[in-house]
């Protein structure tokens, strides 16, 4: 069982001006709570509820997994301690039925919990105890991407494949393939090996990262871009992202692509 109630000041984490106004998709959103500590979950709903989402609470991860199976939420909001199954078992089969942007919450603020919750399929990542105000930031930034997602696989269905050595990107699918075996990624996973390979061999800022990708207007998520790079490489190979320390990251394509 978790622990660490939500407090209420703090400074989120502020979207970009770009994607300021949320779109009637994010506003009638369906987002499921996964939290078996009751004044948190209460705190949670009552928050997101107040931003004209419909909200669905359950208490444990079998529920958890039901729910989202019957509901197909457009967010899945999951602590990680859960009674039954936790958390992390959770987003491995909410995320092999129907790929679903996931943030997960957790009591301890370790980055190896971190990089196994990215790596079996979260999106982002809360340590309690944690801000509503940057919770709905957080939420918001996700909805924006997965609009983002859908507007351009409509505006642009025809895009080409990028193949780099043996990875594929299928940007009108939206799959990854490496070797010929599609590689599951999170629509933040996706979105930013995307960006890296749109510009190979440039260097990307971890702020234009954030901004891009995360729609974050300040640095403080610089930690959440290594880790999803880190999640990256773990599924694509060490060798197609170069660090470059204390700037941010390129795209290295193998020679020949």
């Amino acid at each position: 069982m978790s622990s660490g109630i939500p407090q209420a000041p703090g400074a989120p984490q502020q979207p970009g001006a770009a994607s300021a106004a949320a779109s009637a998709g994010q506003q009638s959103a369906t987002v499921l709570v996964v939290e078996d500590e009751p004044t948190i979950a209460t705190a949670i709903a009552q928050r997101l509820s107040a931003e004209g989402w419909r909200v669905e609470v359950a208490r444990d991860g079998l529920s958890g997994v039901e729910a989202s199976s019957r509901l197909r939420p457009d967010v899945v909001v999951l602590d990680v301690m859960l009674p039954g199954i936790d958390g992390l078992e959770v987003t491995r089969r909410i995320q092999a039925e129907h790929p679903t942007p996931i943030l997960m919450l957790t009591a301890r603020d370790d980055e190896t919990d971190m990089l196994v919750g990215l790596g079996v399929g979260a999106d982002d990542y809360m340590t309690k105890p944690f801000s509503m105000r940057e919770l709905v930031a957080r939420i918001k930034a996700l909805l924006r991407r997965v609009d983002r997602a859908a507007q351009a696989a409509a505006t642009s269905p025809a895009d080409p494949p990028m193949t780099m050595g043996d990875v594929t990107v299928d940007r009108a699918q939206r799959r990854v393939y490496r070797a010929g075996e599609e590689v599951h990624l999170t629509p933040t996973e996706f979105e930013l090996l995307v960006m890296l390979a749109g510009s190979p061999k440039t260097v990307l800022t971890r702020e234009r990262l954030l901004a891009e990708v995360w729609d974050w207007a300040d640095a403080s998520g610089t930690r959440t871009v290594d880790s999803h790079i880190k999640a990256l490489r773990r599924k694509l190979g060490p060798d197609l992202i170069r660090t470059v320390h204390g700037v941010g990251y390129a795209f290295e394509p193998p020679a020949g692509s």
